[in-house]
């Protein structure tokens, strides 16, 4: 049985992507196969759903062409111990956080093992590593462009501007471009820092008369590295400063790198001659991961770290963190962390049904129709308002915010949508979710306006 399906899985490997073969199909099992009855077994209720809705039709066609007689295809999923079950929900939540706190400590001693953490004049975090930045369809352009960067520091990519939401992992591929910089060649001069120091920093030397070494400081440098651009509203000292600063690197052909959570030129009071010179090379965004990327991050993150957490439990927390990069890392050390106090392992703790473990699963205590009233609320319309027929652009925009929540938080169809939003087909949901998809990536308003929404939503 064991052949049969290993010679079933190499044929739909050939149909599939890499992350997507690894994500659903290579630890699932063929059970039996006998008078047309096959049973499958893909010990993850997600990937049975997936299996059921979406590789159906391309399992029976694999199966078929091994000569497999196929009538019905049953897909199961193995229980988990009745006794495992039963020995998590006697344990109580008391002391979560203490013991959350101390496996984040193992897995940070864990860490510290693999990589230097002294302190050096670079500013640079030496954890943050080509190696252990996990590429996926949300950043790949963004990394093919930071290996571009190390080959040829101050060439075509300069400056590097990177952009993107929070907890996406900008931070971490820009400081492994300085420390790969820097494992290269030891005599670099390179310098990591958040705007806000070089703020800091600024306002300092100019109170103790040290303006001129302030600038020879960064002057001297071949790389430099600002992160968070965008904090610099409203200091007009430190723009110019930081604009001449700047232009002196980029005529000495010296590599800067930039990263901020929206384009130069949507990051308010920020001088147009500064905009444009950061957005003179082009501007590279890292996106949303999806959920082969999720799955891919933690299970790299896991091997890293050495943690012992079951692929079933990284594809469930995969599947019901969706914000960012940051939350789910988060929630991994949290599921870690009360299956470490409870003595049972990631899957086991899932399979007990302690849902608490996962803050992802917000979505579950929130209907479609309080989703609707607090994004009418958020626009000050009236429910009534905001489901009629109006065109005017402000109203359509909040039903398509609406949409956009119910399908993103929710995870409802555009059929089950339409009704919801008082709209009469899918088809007007469907282009509705795509034009807010499309909008959500240059316009950072709506994209903060969409965050506000989602808070006030689950801070209720």
């Amino acid at each position: 049985m064991y052949n049969l399906w290993k010679n079933v899985l190499e044929e739909i490997k050939t149909k599939v992507s890499a992350p997507t073969f690894s994500t659903y199909f290579a630890d699932s099992e063929l059970i039996t196969a006998n008078g047309g009855e096959v049973v499958i077994n893909t010990k993850n209720i997600f990937v049975q759903k997936q299996f059921e809705k979406k590789y159906d039709g391309l399992i029976r066609e694999a199966l078929k062409k091994n000569k497999i007689e196929v009538k019905n295809i049953t897909y199961v999923v193995s229980a988990g111990s009745t006794k495992v079950r039963q020995k998590a929900r006697e344990i109580t939540g008391e002391n979560i956080e203490e013991n959350a706190r101390g496996v984040v400590k193992k897995i940070s001693e864990v860490a510290k093992e693999r990589f230097d953490n002294k302190e050096n004049p670079s500013g640079l975090n030496s954890r943050y590593t080509m190696e252990n930045f996990v590429v996926g369809s949300n950043n790949d352009l963004a990394v093919s462009v930071a290996k571009a960067v190390i080959e040829n520091p101050g060439k075509r990519y300069n400056p590097f501007f990177l952009y993107g939401g929070p907890g996406l992992g900008k931070t971490h591929l820009v400081e492994a471009i300085g420390n790969e910089l820097l494992r290269r060649n030891p005599k670099m001069k390179v310098l990591y820092t958040p705007i806000d120091h070089f703020y800091s920093s600024f306002v300092n030397s100019i109170q103790n008369k040290k303006g001129a070494e302030f600038s020879q400081r960064f002057r001297k440098l071949d790389l430099l590295i600002i992160d968070d651009i965008q904090f610099i509203v409203g200091k007009e000292k430190s723009q110019e400063e930081f604009f001449h600063i700047f232009n002196d690197l980029y005529q000495l052909n010296k590599q800067i790198i930039i990263t901020s959570d929206r384009l130069p030129n949507q990051i308010r009071t920020v001088d147009e001659r500064l905009a444009s010179r950061l957005s003179s090379a082009g501007t590279f965004d890292i996106q949303m991961p999806n959920f082969e990327d999720r799955c891919a991050i933690l299970k790299a993150k896991a091997e890293w770290e050495g943690a012992n957490i079951e692929f079933e439990a990284i594809e469930y927390i995969a599947e019901n963190v969706k914000t960012n990069i940051r939350d789910l890392e988060s929630e991994y050390s949290r599921v870690l962390a009360v299956a470490d106090l409870k003595g049972v392992t990631p899957l086991q703790l899932i399979n007990a049904g302690y849902s608490s473990a996962i803050g992802g699963g917000k979505s579950k205590s929130v209907s479609a129709k309080q989703v609707v009233e607090k994004v009418a609320k958020y626009y000050d319309l009236s429910v009534k308002e905001m489901c009629g027929k109006s065109r005017v652009s402000n109203i359509k925009t909040a039903r398509q915010v609406a949409m956009y929540i119910l399908s993103k938080e929710l995870q409802m169809s555009t059929t089950k949508i339409a009704p919801e939003v008082g709209v009469k087909d899918h088809t007007t949901v469907m282009n509705g979710l795509k034009r807010i998809d499309t909008d959500i990536k240059l316009n950072f308003k709506l994209r903060d306006q969409i965050e506000e929404i989602k808070e006030k939503i689950y801070g209720n």
